[in-house]
């Protein structure tokens, strides 16, 4: 992006206030998300098991004591599916942004910045399109850069090929 539109952009993002639930959310989710991806979550929840195992034959592996974990974790999912989520999303929208900077600040082709916004049946199309440019690639000895641009400048000179063809048929087939 150019300076002015970065400013913009920084102006914009800085403007823009989130209600207090939202910033609650955003800080719950970033703190739960950090602690329940590590290492000792991980122990403390084998650790509930383990409790919870030995504690069987206490219990005489009653229905209650099956009760009490299966709701312990069917509310802990619950609630976490969302925190996840949340989390999930922002991440891939800030990645989204630093990769459509990168795109904006090269020589590459913009045309795939917002690609997030297609279908799933026109991102199953621009896939089979570049894993047929990965396929020529790996062909050609040097590797070369192959972009839109260029297939499209390809396509229409074929195009102009068969159009060619076509009117010298044509033209065999009058003077017959």
């Amino acid at each position: 992006m150019n300076n002015l539109n970065q400013t913009t952009a920084e102006k914009a993002a800085k403007n823009a206030k989130p209600n207090k639930l939202s910033q609650f959310f955003n800080r719950f989710s970033a703190v739960i998300t950090k602690i329940t991806g590590g290492v000792y979550a991980f122990i403390v929840a084998i650790a509930i098991v383990v409790i919870w195992a030995v504690t069987g034959p206490v219990f005489k592996f009653s229905d209650t004591w099956q009760l009490v974990i299966n709701t312990g974790t069917t509310i802990v999912t619950f609630l976490m599916v969302f925190v996840i989520q949340h989390s999930q999303n922002k991440d891939t929208i800030a990645l989204q942004l630093k990769l459509n900077e990168l795109i904006a600040a090269s020589q590459a082709s913009n045309k795939l910045i917002s690609i997030e916004d297609l279908t799933d049946e026109e991102l199953e199309v621009m896939q089979k399109f570049y894993a047929h440019l990965s396929s020529i690639t790996k062909k050609e000895k040097e590797n070369q850069i192959h972009s839109l641009e260029e297939q499209k400048e390809i396509l229409e000179k074929q195009q102009e090929n068969i159009e060619e063809n076509i009117n010298e048929v044509k033209k065999t087939v009058r003077e017959k």
